[in-house]
């Protein structure tokens, strides 16, 4: 409680400081008013939008890989991963063929080298050797071709299975190549199946099977497969009903079960696994490479595939649990019922959902909504009740969400609640915390729904180009799973800030352009000019150079309004406007000029070309004015 507590004086710290910056920018907003999701009216409504996703059936508890930092001991959304260069270890492995299926070992040549007592290997590839202890089945391209290669290792004959596209680069990397008939057998992916083999280093048998996702794009065209280290394990997992086996704790260490490497970190261990691979004949090659991995946005800390028990929105599931809800109502919306602003937004978010597994809710921390389920004691089972979510919010909106964490269950817990498993009726709390794209995501309810000056679903939203897979991607879910809407009508996206030879900003390079100095500078309304005027389609460029430049433009604009203006002074529209018709050729062919600059402005808005409406003011004020009209006219004036 005493953390929370901290955390929300942090927070409403930073609140403050932003509110007086984007005020000096001169951004319009309700400034005394503003949303913020640890409010205690918005903490309701996102335990309500969890009781209607409960409802209807979209939640569940399972047990599943997840995006895990060891450092912060959190489960991430893919909205808090980043990914930077890291060197991992490559290795190639081989798997030892204990029983191959009847139809191979009935293949002449292959019957004739296991009569010899020759071994048969599956060479498999991989750059998380920490993930072997978990391994338990190899995958194989069903219509992709395989051969059995006769190789000469170390001094001993053996077969290797390899995917055959790959077998020569792969046999080259070990100065070794194909003699004549050492090609023992060569079939498709599916022939492989049904064949077991041996783990290299744990006494565990290791079934051959068929997987969707392995490609000879790299490696050897077979995968080895931990159902508890990633996402197409883990579907393959289920599909052939293996253990979603997890051995690594919290803190990304082995557990006692890996008694070889327990207490070491994952990362860690790899050498020692290696070594361990090297010492008993398993390994054929180790090669270090670079190459982009997750990392948390958090502690910039390299993250990990873990398995552990997590709440869930499926993507499967939607109101009455009809199939393919979630995942097919939000692709419909995005292909046909959004505007989307540049038009790559709709792609890019397409495909997010296309293939996104289903949202991991929960988190493990301390500040936060929480996610208040229930625990049997008995038996473990946990139960969401929106019953309880409900009487919850109710406290909330008065107490906000610490009430979850200091009041006593009895306070909340619906009278008579059984466990629906052993029907044992004592239950203890559960802490995580909902995902903060959840909080975000259901701004449209907290916010959109609930301010009179407001409407759902939203003209626009706007955002970077980042949020596509953060606030555009969970409210959009939140709002299909709970109206079967979108949240808004259109969503524009714009790129970031970079220097003006496009590089990254960052204090290390020294090409950080900080707000407050350019306002102290040149003042906020060239900073306004500069947003205005650049094209927030790509990334958006900004320097000492462009700012001067954009600050000569202002002056021109400015100057051009200040001429008319004063000539203006004593201006009478009454007594002192000529009619059209009696205007001088000049002035009618201004007007001209003027009646399209503003359909040209007018459109320019209509399609959110703000660049298009800064250059075609500064060009008419520029040209068309300065230089000729108000050049011809200053001896009449």
């Amino acid at each position: 409680m005493e953390l929370r507590k901290r955390c929300r004086a942090y927070a409403e710290k930073f609140v403050e400081v932003q509110r007086e910056d984007f005020k000096r920018l001169g951004v319009f907003g309700e400034w005394e008013r503003p949303y913020l999701t640890m409010d205690y009216g918005y903490q309701a409504s996102i335990l309500r939008e969890l009781k209607r996703f409960a409802e209807n059936g979209i939640v569940y508890k399972g047990k599943k890989p997840v995006h895990w930092c060891p450092s912060c001991m959190t489960a991430l959304a893919e909205a808090e991963v980043e990914y930077a260069d890291k060197t991992s270890p490559s290795v190639y492995v081989k798997f030892q063929a204990k029983k191959l299926p009847e139809r191979l070992e009935n293949e002449k040549n292959l019957s004739e080298d296991i009569g010899k007592n020759i071994s048969c290997y599956f060479v498999i590839w991989t750059t998380t050797p920490w993930t072997l202890p978990a391994n338990l089945a190899l995958a194989v391209g069903k219509g992709i071709a395989y051969e059995a290669i006769k190789v000469n290792w170390k001094g001993n004959e053996e077969i290797w299975f390899l995917a055959t596209d790959l077998s020569d680069i792969f046999l080259e990397k070990l100065d070794l190549k194909k003699e004549a008939g050492s090609i023992r057998y060569a079939g498709t992916g599916d022939t492989l199946e049904g064949t077991i083999c041996k783990h290299p280093f744990i006494e565990r048998e290791s079934r051959v099977f068929l997987g969707d996702h392995v490609t000879t794009e790299a490696g050897t065209g077979i995968v080895h497969i931990a159902p508890g280290h990633g996402q197409d394990d883990y579907e393959l997992g289920l599909k052939y009903g293996l253990d979603i086996y997890n051995p690594v704790d919290d803190a990304g260490k082995f557990m006692q079960v890996v008694p070889e490497f327990a207490g070491q970190h994952v990362f860690k261990a790899n050498d020692a696994i290696v070594e361990l691979l090297r010492n008993n004949g398993s390994l054929l090659l180790k090669e270090d490479i670079r190459h982009s991995y997750p990392h948390c946005w958090r502690c910039k800390s390299p993250i990990i595939f873990r398995a552990t028990e997590q709440w869930f929105a499926s993507m499967e599931a939607g109101e009455a649990g009809e199939a393919g809800g979630l995942r097919k109502k939000s692709l419909e919306a995005i292909a046909g019922k959004v505007r989307w602003i540049p038009s790559w937004g709709k792609d890019r978010i397409y495909n997010m959902v296309q293939n996104r597994p289903d949202w991991c809710l929960s988190r493990q921390r301390a500040w936060g909504v929480p996610i208040p389920a229930l625990k049997c004691v008995s038996c473990g089972k946990s139960v969401l009740d929106a019953g309880l979510i409900e009487r919850l919010a109710s406290v909330v909106e008065k107490e906000g969400a610490d009430a979850w964490f200091g009041r006593d269950l009895s306070e909340f817990a619906p009278e008579g609640i059984s466990c629906p498993d052993c029907g044992k009726k004592e239950f203890r709390k559960e802490e995580d915390i909902l995902d903060v794209w959840f909080d975000s995501g259901v701004s449209f309810a907290a916010v959109l729904e609930k301010r009179e000056n407001l409407k759902f679903p939203a003209d626009l939203y706007l955002e970077g180009s980042d949020q596509h897979r953060g606030w555009f991607h969970s409210s959009l879910l939140a709002s299909e799973a709970t109206r079967s809407v979108p949240p808004y009508s259109a969503v524009l996206t714009h790129g970031f800030v970079v220097d003006g030879s496009g590089r990254k900003m960052s204090k290390s390079t020294g090409n950080v352009v900080a707000p407050q100095e350019v306002i102290g500078k040149y003042g906020a309304e060239v900073l306004r000019l500069w947003v205005a005027g650049e094209d927030y389609r790509e990334v958006v460029r900004i320097s000492e150079e462009i700012l001067k430049r954009l600050s000569e433009a202002y002056r021109r604009i400015r100057n051009t309004f200040r001429f008319i203006l004063g000539n203006l002074y004593d201006f009478d529209p009454e007594k002192d406007q000529v009619r059209y018709e009696e205007l001088e050729e000049l002035d009618r062919l201004t007007l001209h000029k003027l009646t399209r600059l503003t359909e040209r402005i007018q459109a320019a808005y209509d399609d959110f070309e703000f660049h298009v409406v800064y250059h075609s003011v500064h060009n008419f004020c520029t040209v068309d004015l300065s230089a000729f009209y108000l050049d011809v006219v200053s001896d009449r004036l």
